[in-house]
């Protein structure tokens, strides 16, 4: 366990240092994204690659169904935040990382590198950081380690080709010359091309020539798409935070979530409630307990609904982001509902973090319109 003296850098959290950058960008300037979700990743290369674009304005993101139609949104942050949530997304699954789940090294994509693809990731990284939107949290521990300027010390499980895997595991297994001299056999051209072929003269050789694969194919092979990488997250000064901060900004980088539980939702939301006495106030004083067993039972019960859904429908983020959320989530209720006329539904503004309840008289009442609204809700609530 490290222990830093109080006077370190190192005490000063992300968030700090996220919201520091944060006050750097021009509110009253504008960058406008043109986002289809169903091209997200394209969309946002277009954005970045625009020559009035510039990282320290406020980005305006506009969405289009797959029908083309605009969806009428000022952003005051909701499509901003679910856009830059679902290029996170992207990123972690496009073909410029590779690698297993939620341990993914950057891959050596030769189209990526002729459209420098590779910098825009880096880029996106850095704007959703500052911008208020969600940490990639899909680094490994070896690329992080490169970011922040250490040695990275790979891991066999950071090979993603599986027939190589299989075989430098083989090698790793050995315990004898002989045993050696066969598993490395099949890999002479792979060895030779990598620069790591040289005569075993015992079975202590062995652990010294998995480190070399290890570094050359994790680390080394990447070294020209790594470097673009590194320069497209310089942008807003997100390289030199983690450079300064790397502990603070490694549960960001990496793979460390912290958990969305129904008690932190609970927390996150504050109920707006009518006067005392009023008879408004006895109708939402009924739900609440319902929203607070609804959440419990999302976090109890496997199935396609999560909490995260739930912020993503309400907020347009699935998780809370290092910065924050601004306005601070909200739950109104929908008084003025017709009675009577079928199925009544929960909205969201998601400009203002606000989720309004329906004013129904039973737990399943509610769970059934709140699953209905959160199963056909494409992207996030809307009035």
């Amino acid at each position: 366990i490290q222990i830093f003296n109080r006077t370190s850098k190192n005490d000063t959290s992300a968030k700090e240092v996220l919201l520091d950058l944060a006050s750097k960008i021009y509110i009253h300037e504008k960058c406008r994204f043109n986002i289809n979700r169903s091209a997200v990743l394209d969309g946002a290369v277009r954005g970045f690659k625009r020559l009035s674009y510039n990282p320290t304005f406020q980005m305006c993101v506009m969405f289009s169904d797959d029908f083309g139609v605009d969806e009428e949104a000022v952003d005051l942050g909701g499509p901003r935040r679910e856009f830059l949530r679902l290029l996170m997304e992207a990123l972690a699954h496009s073909q410029m990382f590779e690698g297993r789940e939620g341990k993914p090294n950057l891959a050596l994509e030769s189209s990526a590198l002729r459209k420098d693809q590779y910098f825009f990731a880096g880029q996106a990284i850095a704007v959703s950081l500052v911008h208020g939107g969600p940490a990639p949290g899909f680094c490994s521990s070896s690329l992080y380690s490169s970011l922040t300027g250490r040695s990275p010390k790979p891991e066999m499980e950071e090979i993603a080709d599986l027939d190589l895997y299989a075989k430098v595991k083989k090698v790793s297994e050995c315990t004898s010359l002989d045993e050696l001299q066969q598993a490395t056999e099949p890999l002479t051209d792979y060895l030779a091309n990598a620069g790591c072929l040289r005569p075993l003269k015992g079975i202590e050789d062995k652990d010294l020539l998995v480190e070399d694969i290890l570094m050359f194919q994790v680390v080394h092979r990447v070294s020209g798409a790594f470097e673009r990488f590194r320069e497209g997250l310089k942008t807003l000064g997100v390289l030199d935070a983690i450079r300064m901060h790397p502990v603070a900004f490694r549960p960001l980088m990496c793979h460390e979530p912290s958990p969305l539980t129904a008690d932190v939702l609970e927390n996150l939301f504050v109920i707006r409630l009518s006067a005392v006495g009023s008879n408004r106030r006895r109708a939402e004083e009924c739900v609440v307990p319902f929203w607070r067993d609804y959440l419990m039972d999302i976090e109890e019960q496997e199935g396609p609904l999560t909490l995260g859904g739930i912020l993503a429908f309400a907020t347009g983020a699935n998780e809370i982001p290092p910065l924050g959320l601004s306005p601070r989530p909200s739950v109104d209720f929908l008084h003025d509902l017709p009675p009577g006329q079928g199925r009544h539904l929960p909205t969201a503004n998601t400009c203002i973090n606000c989720l309004k309840l329906p004013l129904v008289n039973n737990y399943e009442d509610v769970k059934d319109s709140m699953e209905f609204a959160f199963r056909n809700t494409q992207g996030f609530g809307q009035e």
